[in-house]
């Protein structure tokens, strides 16, 4: 029984494509397409109907697919077992995080994930586009907002909250505003999902939601927080994002007493009866690394 050929083949399932399934496993797609033809050679049956178009699993294909998956998948968790009686990590992890987070978070943790465990290596695929963890063999991916995947299990973190954020140079032309409301006066930097929202704040007392405009909307908080810092208005954006402008005095918090929304971040994983050593190993990292810069 060629265990790499059952393998290859469920992943050219999960995929819908040699060459995805080629480009996942490192190999060239000649070797992805031999492997499937001598597995159905073996078994004697067609596994795959293959046209120039498309690709799909035949119903002894369907049938076999699932079989594959379940006695796989025990042999990972078998894996995953023994590697719990391991004390460090090795490897290979396949991590994905959004834009902002990329450029902000990420790379700090991931410095302290190595420096814990240099026997680890880590891939990132940064990107806005929510990927699928299994058809695109990601370990572990950093997501913000509600999750919509039940199937992944997800260890959530409270990151700070929304604020105003300005640069000096803003500033020194512009008076700053003593209330929210007087954010109505300015050219304020709107995030796309925002924007028809307002700004919401509370100062623990009082919660207000004040509608606001100005000349820039972006889909991505990275380029309101580049605006910002040239000087081009107020942005509302997470206090992560900004920390380190503060220290360098390219941003400086406004109207500090008033907040938005908490920031949250979850790091998810596909839901399995073991959790690989390093899943579990890059997550206690974060919890340490996270913890420190919040408090």
């Amino acid at each position: 029984m060629d265990l790499d050929g059952i393998a290859i083949f469920v992943k050219v399932i999960q995929t819908g494509s040699f060459s995805r399934a080629a480009t996942l496993l490192g190999m060239p797609n000649s070797t992805v397409s031999a492997k499937v033809s001598a597995l159905e050679k073996r078994l004697g049956v067609t596994l795959l109907q293959r046209t120039t178009r498309k690709l799909r699993a035949t119903q002894a294909g369907e049938a076999y697919f699932r079989r594959s998956v379940r006695a796989l998948e025990e042999l990972q968790a078998a894996e995953n077992e023994l590697e719990t009686g391991h004390a460090e990590p090795k490897g290979l992890l396949r991590l994905t995080a959004p834009v902002e987070v990329g450029h902000s978070l990420l790379p700090d943790l991931v410095h302290a994930f190595l420096r814990k465990h240099p026997r680890m290596e880590v891939e990132l695929i940064v990107t806005s586009r929510v990927l699928d963890l299994v058809v695109d063999g990601i370990d572990l991916a950093i997501r913000a907002g509600p999750l919509s995947d039940s199937s992944l299990i997800a260890r959530r973190f409270d990151l700070g909250d929304f604020g105003l954020w300005a640069s000096p140079d803003y500033l020194a032309t512009h008076t700053a505003p003593r209330h929210p409301k007087g954010l109505t006066e300015h050219n304020c930097l709107r995030f796309s999902r925002f924007k028809n929202e307002g700004f919401r704040l509370t100062n623990g007392r009082e919660n207000l939601n004040v509608s606001v405009s100005g000349t820039s909307i972006a889909d991505d908080f990275e380029t309101l927080r580049s605006l910002a810092i040239l000087g081009d208005g107020i942005a509302f954006l997470p206090s992560f994002l900004c920390s380190e402008d503060t220290k360098q005095d390219k941003l400086i918090r406004v109207l500090p007493q008033w907040r938005g929304d908490n920031v949250s971040l979850s790091l998810v994983y596909p839901a399995q009866r073991f959790v690989p050593t390093k899943v579990r190993a890059f997550i206690a990292v974060a919890e340490e690394l996270w913890k420190k810069q919040i408090s």
